[in-house]
């Protein structure tokens, strides 16, 4: 098969763009076509920021962070470019726990502390530490204590119970 073959056979979406259809786990893993998947998450939504957060929450809490990712990636690609390096940072957090969870430490603690930095970064420069009610530095310590820790050989993690809480209890 010719690269030109292989780029025809590409799964594509119905604009024509390249689109992988392969079922996938709990952990966006790709998975034989045929196989049961989880269902996959939509890309493209625009939802509006505490909706996304929201959605991002029950992903994470059902050990599905790869999907929360793609929640977050629809924030940072629709939502105001000021907001974008705050939304990029939760989606590095998510795919640090994926990879984490995948038992890939180096990859995990890596994305997790870039994360943890974004997110920090973002808050220092907005001077606003809880967007959508999220605690940022709470979600920057738990992503660095959980980096040491798989990188302390504490891998692959459990993503349910390792998932982080995005917003803390309002009085």
């Amino acid at each position: 098969m010719t690269s030109a073959d292989a780029a025809d056979a590409r799964d594509r979406d119905a604009q024509g763009r390249a689109r992988n259809a392969r079922p996938r786990d709990g952990l966006g893993r790709p998975l034989p076509y045929g196989a049961d998947g989880v269902p996959r998450q939509p890309e493209g939504v625009v939802r509006a920021p505490r909706e996304t957060v929201a959605e991002a929450q029950a992903l994470l809490e059902a050990g599905r962070p790869f999907h929360a990712h793609e929640v977050f990636e629809d924030a940072w690609k629709s939502g105001p470019g000021d907001e974008r390096a705050l939304w990029r940072g939760l989606a590095q957090l998510a795919v640090g726990l994926t990879h984490a969870a995948r038992g890939n430490a180096v990859g995990g603690a890596r994305l997790l502390r870039r994360g943890a930095g974004a997110v920090e970064a973002w808050e220092q420069e907005r001077g606003e530490d809880r967007p959508y009610g999220m605690d940022l530095a709470s979600l920057a310590q738990w992503a660095r204590e959980l980096a040491g820790r798989v990188e302390r050989g504490a891998g692959p993690v459990d993503p349910v119970t390792e998932a982080p809480r995005l917003r803390r209890s309002e009085p």
